[in-house]
């Protein structure tokens, strides 16, 4: 019988996001691959520092306790731009810092996004700003990885994720009003259209996906009264009343929930994160990011018309 993905959660992985390449990167881009390829065979048996998104991986890994261990919940696949023998490095540090990932696909100098769909994936994460501006470009839902490596405290089994709304859970529809016309024509245009949900944006299936694991919390919490609710999603959004209802309409129209909202009207989201403190955010506007990135792991969706990148300019 083959191993299905379907049902289960699964994120592809680049090594970049989920290790600090900085050092191997810096051998690669001044001495070219040889050279790095001979870096990487050195230092085979040193196991390399987490990276921005190493915590939220291993959070979500641990939520498998929930399953059977021939039957997890959630799968995470590497996707490597290294060839299989440079790649060896990677795999040795995965078991090192006892992540329970198995499958890996590496392909030398090649992004290996376009076997997403084949995976059953609803996200990947990267270093690599071209990889995941071309993934999006597809309509494949990637997120380039920015901000500080986030302290792991192995004994909290919490995994706080938090999301912005337009853009990365619903489309930029909305936001393209705001951009045409300002904040009034957009506060208009939304308590006119207050009861018809979004159209799904990049990770409005991903949410699904986390929804399914959370589901399961609560059947286990059902059974066992002291088992304790690990995983908790936010949206950290723009919006304020009355463009709010809409986005609190398309969440329920979609089957979906978020334990959390955050309706700040133009309040740095930076400062909200600082003491929110997820182990990761979506938000599809870098100058949003800018802030966030200081103190939080935080990922750039590039979806939508803000994200749009004259052909010039690629």
């Amino acid at each position: 019988m083959p191993y299905e993905l379907a049902d289960r959660l699964v994120v592809g992985i680049a090594s970049s996001a989920l290790f600090d390449l900085a050092e191997s990167d810096k051998v690669f881009r001044e001495q070219g691959e040889e050279a790095y390829r001979t870096y990487q065979q050195e230092h085979l048996a040193v196991t390399l520092q987490p990276g921005v998104a190493f915590s939220f991986i291993r959070r979500l890994l641990s939520l498998n306790d929930l399953a059977d261990v021939s039957d997890p919940l959630v799968e995470v696949i590497v996707l490597s731009r290294n060839d299989p023998d440079t790649g060896l490095r990677v795999m040795r540090s995965v078991q090192a810092h006892d992540l329970s990932i198995s499958r890996a696909i590496f392909m030398q100098g090649r992004s290996p996004y376009r076997f997403m769909p084949a995976l059953s994936m609803s996200l990947f994460l990267s270093a690599n700003q071209e990889d995941v501006r071309e993934a999006v470009a597809s309509g494949l839902p990637a997120g380039h990885v920015l901000g500080p490596v986030a302290e792991d405290d192995t004994d909290d089994r919490d995994l706080r994720i938090a999301f912005d709304f337009d853009g990365v859970l619903a489309s930029d529809a909305s936001e393209r009003v705001y951009q045409a016309g300002g904040i009034e024509e957009f506060r208009a245009h939304e308590v006119a259209n207050a009861q018809i949900p979004h159209d799904p944006g990049p990770l409005r299936d991903f949410l699904a996906a986390v929804n399914r694991i959370q589901q399961r919390e609560e059947d286990e919490r059902r059974s066992n009264p002291s088992y304790r609710i690990r995983v908790h999603v936010s949206i950290v959004t723009a919006r304020n009343a009355p463009a709010h209802e809409r986005a609190v309409v398309s969440l329920r129209n979609w089957g979906l929930r978020v334990n959390d909202a955050f309706f700040l009207g133009g309040i740095d989201k930076g400062a909200i994160m600082k003491v929110l403190k997820p182990h990761i955010f979506f938000d599809d506007q870098e100058t949003h990011l800018v802030s966030t990135a200081r103190t939080t792991p935080s990922v750039h969706i590039p979806f939508g018309q803000l994200n749009e990148v004259p052909l010039e300019n690629m």
